[in-house]
């Protein structure tokens, strides 16, 4: 386990982040269509995985604008937000922002997805949620970029994530 803090106070993630230079867990996520997918949906493409607890709070929707805003300019790349938002409050959420360059991804249906990839609150108020990190990966799914951000209430480093693709 690994600890990050929400507004100072600690807190225990479940899991360990994928590792830069491994090849990335398998995911099995829900789509805003409902239907599940997993990393062979964006198979050849390289995948910024911005996640998040909820798009709910404000820092995890600055972080999904910011995403959609900087992947306009990304080619053969997709970002995909991963929460455990419902898939209809997602999509009303990137309906209402105007965001056509994110795919959000939904944990409800397969919450193993946390602990797979390092990102379960394991206790706190945001238990059963994910802790905010970033992964990238290229097109054959080895991971180029790992961030837990360490504090919840921060954003990710973006120019980080970025540069390596």
């Amino acid at each position: 386990m690994t600890t990050v803090t929400l507004q100072g106070n600690p807190f225990k993630v479940e899991g360990s982040l994928p590792a830069v230079g491994a090849a990335a867990p398998a995911l099995r996520l829900t789509t805003g269509e409902l239907a599940d997918v997993s990393l062979a949906n964006y198979a050849g493409k390289r995948k910024v995985l911005n996640i998040v607890p909820s798009l709910d709070t404000p820092t995890c929707a600055t972080s999904t604008r910011k995403f959609n805003e900087k992947a306009a300019g990304l080619s053969n790349t997709v970002v995909l937000v991963v929460s455990a938002d419902l898939p209809f409050a997602a999509g009303r959420f990137c309906s209402v922002e105007g965001l056509k360059n994110v795919a959000h991804l939904s944990t409800f249906r397969h919450p193993e997805f946390m602990a797979t990839w390092g990102v379960k609150m394991a206790e706190g108020p945001l238990f059963g949620l994910t802790a905010r990190a970033v992964v990238v990966l290229d097109e054959n799914d080895k991971v180029l970029h790992s961030q837990l951000v360490g504090e919840i209430a921060d954003e990710p480093d973006y120019d980080a994530a970025l540069k390596v693709l």
